[in-house]
Parts: structure tokens; sequence; C-alpha cells
């Protein structure tokens, strides 16, 4: 009787110890969700969650809730989540089927778990956000399992932070893994530090900081980690945003002044990994204004890209305000003329200030793969643009109050006349301050910039008419020898005007064509191209005087011959 009293007593004594275990933030890990379980393929018709202890201690999950955008789940019962253990979580008409597959446990009020995307936090019951993830439909890496029936995994659950990189569409043949290890598990450690991506003032006192992962909470609340330019200086409090922590709202001492651009720093703060915010963390910061007409111009345009791409359209901040996305729209008119598929150009607050750039498009990774960005962070994505169509057509800005900013109805033959080929081919803005309307303040993209310039300026920007055309070449002395110094020689060009087709030819000092450099390349008004050393077929030439023949002309008549004499030598 002893011995049984003893056995109780411990056995109370344990479950008295799970109870009053405090969990650390990430000992608990949504490690893989259905959110789109149709079409099935061998799992049941259902949304789920899998949870995954991948702490060394017990715990229970009595009242803990899932969370999601509107709202949270009831209570969760007393399950007792064991260490590297999973359990299943679902609605109530779900268990009998999931259960199936492991420990499985259901709430009331289950989350709806949206098939683009959604923000899942994991409370305990005390409401302590222990993990959060905020998916999308691109974390399935695979065009074909985001449309349905594949589970979402964690790869390593050691690295809960780290979002998209750390996440894949399940490669079980089920679709799914729910109650054991993921298809996809290995190790996938985050050793990238966390990145300031923007900030944005929503009144002249509170600032709100965006970064590209959550970051450590305690650590991020720091005052002394920030600073604005302009004499603004260190905050006065520092909230870091639950559940995700990948928001940072600050309130200043000073009030900013409408219209003035600032910066702001920071610095020592770290991700859930440990990985240090790098010390070269600065972000323009301004206090919004509402944009009028013709404050921001449409300034680029692809649409008829090649059959992988992706249109876009970019606009230029022509006036001195800071101005919100989040109160920009994009549209086109319909067959009766009407202001239609009004489109938010971004669903945040994000500011574009004066006198840069913004890429707007559905898919940026591809208009990255596609043209050269020079700066890769001034992108919005959209869901879905409005619909450009090939050979012609509108593109309208909106403001909030929807006042049109800026309209432009293009059409296919504003290209070069010379292109047989259009798709791929941007037309750029020549002029901020010409109408946009204005047929002859359009152009196609240089060959030299790979036919667009997404995000910075136009190749065939128009700065100063009066300029004359001109070939220089340098260095006049080249010694193509791979040592870095003097390995090839820049053949820069600048022209009156867009719309100059360029060949270059390169002869020895015979007279004996050695490389055709460049045959009726399309030319922007400022650029250059390059020789390095070698013959048409690749080949090392020898030692000696060689000319650079430039040949110009546009659709006017206008034409234009350069030579240049340059010498190719060799280091002993």
């Amino acid at each position: 009787m002893k011995q049984i009293s003893t056995l109780v007593l411990v056995c109370l004594l344990l479950h008295a110890s799970i109870f009053s275990q405090i969990p650390n933030r990430y000992d608990i890990v949504i490690d893989e969700l259905m959110a789109d379980p149709t079409p099935t393929l061998a799992l049941p018709n259902n949304e789920w969650i899998e949870l995954k202890n991948v702490s060394s201690l017990p715990f229970s999950l009595q009242g803990w809730r899932i969370s999601d955008l509107s709202g949270q789940s009831g209570p969760m019962p007393n399950f007792i989540l064991r260490p590297d253990s999973f359990v299943i979580v679902c609605t109530a008409s779900a268990v009998t089927a999931m259960s199936a597959y492991g420990p499985t446990i259901s709430v009331t009020s289950f989350p709806s778990l949206d098939n683009a995307g959604n923000q899942l936090a994991l409370k305990n019951a005390q409401g302590k956000v222990i993990h959060c993830v905020a998916y999308s439909d691109k974390w399935y890496q695979n065009e074909l399992k985001k449309e349905g029936g594949w589970s979402l995994e964690m790869i390593d659950t050691k690295n809960p932070c780290s979002g998209f990189s750390n996440w894949k569409a399940s490669m079980d043949s089920k679709g799914g893994s729910p109650g054991k290890k993921n298809s996809n598990d290995g190790t996938n450690a985050d050793k990238t530090a966390p990145q300031l991506l923007r900030s944005y003032a929503t009144d002249s006192l509170n600032v709100t900081l965006v970064f590209d992962e959550p970051v450590d909470s305690l650590g991020a609340a720091i005052t002394t980690a920030y600073s604005i330019s302009e004499g603004i200086g260190q905050p006065l409090t520092v909230l870091p945003v639950a559940p995700a922590f990948d928001h940072i709202n600050l309130k200043t001492g000073n009030a900013l002044q409408r219209n003035k651009v600032y910066k702001i720093t920071v610095k020592s703060i770290v991700d859930c990994a440990g990985n240090l915010v790098e010390q070269a963390n600065v972000v323009k910061l301004g206090l919004a204004s509402q944009a009028d007409s013709l404050d921001l111009v449409v300034n680029e345009i692809l649409f008829n890209p090649r059959p992988s791409g992706v249109d876009y359209v970019e606009l230029y901040n022509r006036s001195n305000k800071v101005i919100d996305l989040k109160s920009i729209y994009i549209a086109n008119r319909n067959t009766a003329g009407a202001i239609s598929s009004i489109t938010a150009v971004s669903t945040e607050n994000y500011l574009f200030f004066p006198g840069e750039f913004m890429v707007i498009t559905s898919d940026v990774p591809t208009v990255k793969k596609d043209f050269v960005a020079l700066n890769p962070g001034a992108f919005a994505e959209t869901v879905s643009l409005p619909s450009f169509n090939d050979d012609e057509g509108d593109v309208v800005i909106l403001n909030g109050q929807g006042r049109i900013l800026d309209e432009l109805v293009y059409k296919e033959n504003w290209h070069f006349k010379l292109i047989d080929n259009r798709e791929g081919i941007a037309l750029e803005r020549i002029d901020y301050q010409a109408p946009t309307l204005q047929q002859d303040n359009w152009h196609s993209a240089a060959t030299g910039v790979g036919y667009g310039t997404p995000t910075y300026k136009n190749s065939q920007f128009r700065t100063d008419l009066e300029l004359k055309g001109d070939i220089t070449i340098s260095p006049e002395i080249i010694s193509p020898d791979n040592d870095g110094v003097d390995d090839f020689a820049t053949i820069n060009y600048i022209f009156p005007a867009p719309g100059y087709v360029t060949s270059i030819t390169i002869f020895d000092a015979t007279g004996r064509m050695v490389r055709y450099l460049q045959r009726n390349a399309i030319s922007g008004i400022k650029g250059n191209y390059r020789w390095d050393g070698l013959g048409e077929k690749n080949q090392k030439l020898p030692v000696g005087v060689y000319v650079i023949y430039t040949a110009v002309f546009n659709l006017d008549g206008k034409k234009k011959q350069f030579k240049k004499v340059i010498v190719l030598a060799r280091r002993n």
C-alpha cells in the first residue's frame, strides 16, 4: 500500500512539474501545415497544422491557442507533448480522420488556412507567443504543388524564423507527413543577419520599422539601438510588434517634418538564431503627403514580356513629396473607356521618396531574372496587375481619392521601327517633364542595358538636348592578360537623342577586319560597349595597332562615323 501511495505521489509530482514548465519561445514550433487539401492525394480533405516539441522538456498544451490575422481558436485540451514528438491540431470534425496518422487534438474556431497565405501564431495559456509563421503560396517553391493537395513542411526545426528559405512543399507521396518527421527534414541553419527593409511614419511622432525576418524582441526593445538623423536622435520608447516581431514601433521625442527625408540607423539587433544586424542597416524615413496630379508619372512599361516573363510598370516620383504607396493604385481602361481593374500598389505602408523609381509587378523574382535591377529594394509586388495588351493599352495611376495622377495610352508601334521582335523590350520615357501621352517622349530601351532598366534611370533618358554625338575609347593601350589592369577597352558613346543604331568593327593595321563587336545595336543616349582584345572567334590577337570603327545612324537619316586608334600590348 505504501509503495502504491509513493507511486501515486511521484506521478502527481511529475504531472505538476509538466504543468509548471514555462516554455521558451520556439520550444514548440509549427512545423507543418495543410492549407489547401484539394485536390486530395492520399490524405483526408482537411486543413490542419502539426506541432513539434524541439526542446528537451515535456509541456502540457492545455489552454494553448492558434491565432491568425482575424482571430484565435478556442483553448487546446490537456495534451502532454513530449520532446521530439508531434501532435496534429485541427477541427473536431477532422479528428477521426487525422488520428490515423498520429496523436490529434481539436480546437474550436480553428483558423482558416488561406491558400495564398496567412499569419499563424502559437500562444501558450498565458498568451505568450511561442512561434509565428507568416506563410505564402510562394513557400511551396513548386508551381504544381501550390495548386493544392500538398502540405508545407519546415526543413530545419532548429531554424524556426527563416520563413521562405526554410519551408518547402512536402515530398511525401501522400501529400504530407502528419504525425511524423517531415519529408524535407534536414539541416538548414540560419547564417544571415536580419535586414532592415524600410520604415514609415504613422504620424509625426510614431515610426515603424520593417525587417525581413523576426528579430529578438528583448534586444530589439533597447532604445540605444536606433538613431534618426536631422536632430531627431534616439527614440523615447521601442515596442517590437507581436506575434511575428518583424515590425518594431518607435516613439520619437522630436516631431518629424512633412516632406523632409530622414535616415534611420539600426545596430546591435539579432535574429532568433543570434545573427547580428549589420552596421550598414540604414533606410530613409519621412512623413507622407497625399500625391497630386503628376507627382508620380509612368516612367517605363513592359507590356509584351517574353513567354516566361511578366509585365511591369515603373513609376518615377518627380515631386518633392514623400508618398505612401499604400494610397496609390494602378488600373487600366475597359473597352467602354471606363477606369477598370483598380489594384492597390501595396497592401502595406511603403514610402516612395522624391527622385526615386518604383517598379510594380506581380512577380519580382522573374523581373530580376530577366533584367538587371540596380536597386533590388525598389519593387512593389501585387497579387496581379491590370491587363496590359501587347498591341495597345492604358496605364492609369490613381491616388487614394481616386484622382488620376498620370495616364499612359501606349501603342506597340511606339517601339523603334527596326525592331522585328518586340517581346521582352520595355518602352522608356525620355523626359520626365514632357507629356506622358506624347509619342515622341517614348522609346525602346537600349540593347546595352538588356532592353529594360527597372529600378533605375532609363537608358533613353534625355539629359541635355545640346550634346553632340561622340565616341571615346579608354584606355588607349590595353593588355588583355587578366591581371586586372587595362584588360579591356571601354567604348563610351553619347548622342543627342535616343534612337541611334550602332555598329562597331575592329580592324588591324592592314585594314583587315578582326572582330564584329556590335551589329545594329540600339544605343541609349549615353552608355558604353567593351572590347576584350580578342578576335571574331575569341582567339588571341597579335600585339599592334588596331582601329575601332563605329558607325551610327537614326531613322531621320542622320549618320556619323568614328575611327579610333588603340594599341594592343602584352606584358612580359
